[in-house]
């Protein structure tokens, strides 16, 4: 068995994994994400809202109030630094009895001390005039203008891509098994390895409390928190154009409905706390409560135009905070556990305050070659038709169309396969570039994908998967 050694290995190449590790790289250290999967975004980072979330709702002087504010008024900075979708189209959350006014107004304090600005209460009536598709049963809402929503997989990529450009290794299809307290740090026996490093981060999510547990006697737990979302085809996409909330009341917690950086509509999630920290599943019961209860807040949402349906597992800590500190009883151990909503939002501020803590602990200092920036996929579809016939000209591939539904070129999927970190499975492909995201959801252009996947890297059709390594498409020739 391989021994590797680094002065920081993350557990985790989520959202938080890797926004810890793009922040760890500013420094002279020699820094390792593990990952189970084949690919960073495999695990809650890849099914959620995608929202970033103002801040109002975090209860005051918590660690999620801090980071969410924090990473709200970073993510425009950080978009434009890594080339990944964010819009800020604000938010509402709506309320439907004059009775339930007073729980908006106590958000709205709560959300100014929280450090939320240019918050306010609107009448239904000025609500309905900014989303004509709001319920006529809506009597006020509150308003945060600094809302936004923003891809995923775009922000996990980029953050990845950037910290492996500026020297991080990532360690994928590597599972760690056991953390093991040595007197000069940890070891982490790994399927293929033994990884010793001088210091750990705990980005674990679902599986966060299994490593803290194993290292430490304050013994933490979480449940994995299942919540099942709809997707809407681009038809949809414009039926609303804040995201739209609703508050906790009478009828229920409710869903959100709210429109995506790609055009779609998405509404959920449901809650549900479960045992199996893989269940994934949905359920044509809780799908059915989403419809229901999407609908209490916006009239005539075009169900039959879903496209898909997806469940994600959100990692919730009984004492309902994030955990992000060093391990009281063992030095070095770092956690980033309990990250569950507003986590995505917090991402970038949680990457700097455990990089900042690191760092000093290392007596790291800064590189001077540090890179901060980084290029996305060309994407065709946002150049202008000079533009778009001049890089056709130059790399055909481009006007080739494979995906249909999204428009997705050949050439955009050969560079999400051979750029850093580059994509080695369909789903890896689809995160990057959306290639069977559309209606079809990849029955058109799946085989062409493929066969392009087994061209770039060498392999055999039998041997491309859908994602992790036994997912495998094709069973054999005839």
């Amino acid at each position: 068995m391989k021994e590797l050694y680094y002065d920081v290995a993350i557990i985790g190449g989520g959202v938080i994994g890797c926004a810890v590790a793009r922040e760890l790289s500013r420094y002279d250290l020699k820094i390792s994400v593990i990952e189970r999967e084949e690919d960073v975004c495999s695990g809650t980072s890849k099914a959620n809202s995608a929202i970033v979330h103002a801040g109002y709702d975090a209860t005051l002087g918590s660690w999620k109030a801090r980071f969410n504010v924090e990473g709200n008024r970073m993510m425009g900075k950080l978009a434009q630094e890594l080339d990944f979708s964010f819009i800020q189209n604000g938010s509402l959350v709506l309320c439907f009895s004059e009775d339930e006014v007073q729980g908006l107004e106590e958000l709205l304090e709560k959300g100014k001390k929280n450090g939320v600005e240019d918050l306010s209460v609107l009448s239904g009536d000025e609500v309905r005039a900014m989303e004509p598709n709001v319920s006529g049963q809506v009597v006020a809402a509150l308003y945060a203008p600094t809302g936004g929503i923003v891809c995923p997989f775009g922000l996990t990529i980029a953050l990845a891509e950037n910290a492996c450009d500026n020297g991080v290794e990532f360690l994928l299809q590597t599972e760690v098994i056991e953390v093991v307290k040595t007197s000069d740090g940890y070891d982490l026996k790994t399927n293929d390895s033994i990884i010793h490093a001088s210091y750990v981060v705990n980005a674990a999510g679902v599986y966060a409390d299994v490593f803290h547990n194993m290292v430490s006697e304050k013994k933490i737990h979480i449940t994995p928190r299942k919540g099942d979302y709809l997707l809407l085809d681009k038809e949809a996409g414009n039926h609303v154009t804040h995201t739209i909330f609703q508050l906790p009341g009478k009828m229920g917690k409710g869903v959100l409905v709210t429109p995506t950086v790609h055009g779609n509509l998405l509404t959920g999630p449901t809650a549900a706390d479960v045992k199996d920290k893989e269940n994934t599943r949905t359920d044509a019961a809780d799908l059915s409560d989403v419809m229901e209860k999407a609908a209490w807040g916006v009239k005539d949402i075009p169900f039959r135009q879903i496209i898909t349906s997806f469940s994600g597992l959100r990692a919730h800590e009984k004492g309902n905070d994030f955990i992000v500190k060093e391990a009281e009883d063992a030095e070095g151990f770092f956690d980033a556990a309990g990250i569950e909503s507003p986590g995505l939002t917090s991402a970038p501020a949680i990457g700097v305050f455990l990089a900042q803590l690191i760092a000093r602990k290392a007596h790291a200092s800064k590189k001077e070659d540090f890179k901060g920036t980084r290029n996305g996929i060309t994407d065709p579809r946002k150049l202008s038709r000079e533009e778009r016939a001049e890089l056709i000209k130059k790399n055909p591939r481009y006007g080739t169309i494979i995906c249909r539904c999204e428009e997705v070129s050949e050439g955009e999927i050969v560079d999400s396969i051979n750029r850093t970190l580059g994509a080695v499975s369909l789903d890896g492909i689809k995160r990057r570039v959306r290639a069977g995201m559309g209606r079809c959801q990849a029955g058109f252009c799946g085989p062409k994908t493929m066969e392009i996947l087994a061209r770039e890297t060498g392999r055999n059709m039998e041997d491309i998967c859908k994602n992790r390594p036994g997912s495998n498409v094709l069973t054999g020739r005839k």
